[in-house]
């Protein structure tokens, strides 16, 4: 991988365009990966403290929260060229889109809200107070929702888009400061990791109810599900990953502990759901950054 050997942060994958998206947070670049050639295709400069990173395909736009300008900078998917860089976000983390709305929402950890921002016109629209640090940011297609963790109060925020207003609140209990969140879009699930006491739940969306929780490493950070195989993988700042499958149950859906991999710095994870190889760039083997590439064993039917 190119650059120096630091941290890096949140990965966005295009199958379309097969690139991956990866923020070299420490390094103030957004590289741009392909997975088919598994040749870099271009490190961005400008991108100082880049954390949250998303491709929205529908846009033609990849969206970088670069907390060293207080920005979330819009790329041109294609070209690679900046085309914007938003105000308005004084601390912009975790990046999620809603089609419906057109509007992207952007954690603002330390500022204790979510920022919406119109990805037609490339401007601040305004800010929702969630009187707690906010955690990760995502979009449920099923309910047309946005969904984020709020620190300290320990509940999932749920976000009309088109209205931009919070429309409920869901307590988490067993789950402190939860902040990394990835969906079962099929099943309605969201995958709910407490950074503050190393805990995951299963959230069932409907029924907006925790339905299982299970022991993680310490420090979960970024979280991928594999929807093909039902596979998810929970990295950590601690370098631990757990690797999890679904399994029905008259119970509810539950996970089935795969096993564990230790990696240095191994906090960011991500999945092709078309290969099942999944991507960890670590920041620092034998002085340099690595993108390890990784093949799991399909699930026993």
């Amino acid at each position: 991988m190119p650059g120096p050997a630091v941290r890096f942060d949140y990965q966005s994958l295009d199958t379309a365009s097969n690139r991956l998206f990866m923020s070299h947070m420490n390094a103030g670049q957004l590289v741009v990966f392909d997975v088919k050639t598994r040749t870099v295709v271009r490190a961005l400069d400008g991108f100082e403290r880049v954390r949250g990173v998303l491709a929205v395909p529908e846009e033609g736009r990849v969206y970088a929260s670069a907390w060293g300008r207080h920005q979330v900078v819009v790329v041109d998917a294609a070209s690679l060229a900046v085309i914007a860089r938003v105000a308005g976000v004084s601390d912009p983390d975790g990046v999620a889109y809603a089609p419906g709305a057109h509007r992207v929402f952007v954690s603002n950890e330390q500022g204790n809200a979510d920022g919406v921002i119109d990805a037609r016109t490339n401007q601040f629209v305004t800010e929702l107070p969630l009187d707690g640090e906010a955690g990760n940011t995502v979009y449920d297609p099923t309910s047309q929702h946005i969904l984020v963790g709020v620190h300290g109060k320990n509940e999932l925020v749920t976000i009309d888009p088109v209205s931009a207003k919070i429309i409920a609140h869901t307590p988490l209990p067993g789950i402190d400061d939860p902040h990394g969140i990835v969906l079962d879009t099929k099943r309605h699930l969201a995958f709910v990791a407490g950074e503050g006491n190393a805990m995951l739940a299963v959230v069932d969306l409907t029924a907006m109810k925790i339905l299982h929780t299970y022991k993680v490493p310490d420090g979960p950070d970024v979280l991928a599900y594999d929807p093909g195989w039902r596979r998810l993988y929970v990295s950590s700042e601690s370098g631990g990953v757990a690797v999890f499958t679904e399994a029905d149950s008259p119970a509810g859906v539950g996970l089935v502990r795969n096993g564990a991999l230790s990696m240095p710095r191994a906090h960011t994870v991500s999945v092709d759901p078309r290969t099942h190889l999944v991507y960890f760039p670590l920041e620092n083997v034998n002085g340099k950054p690595l993108l390890r590439i990784m093949e799991g064993d399909a699930p026993v039917q």
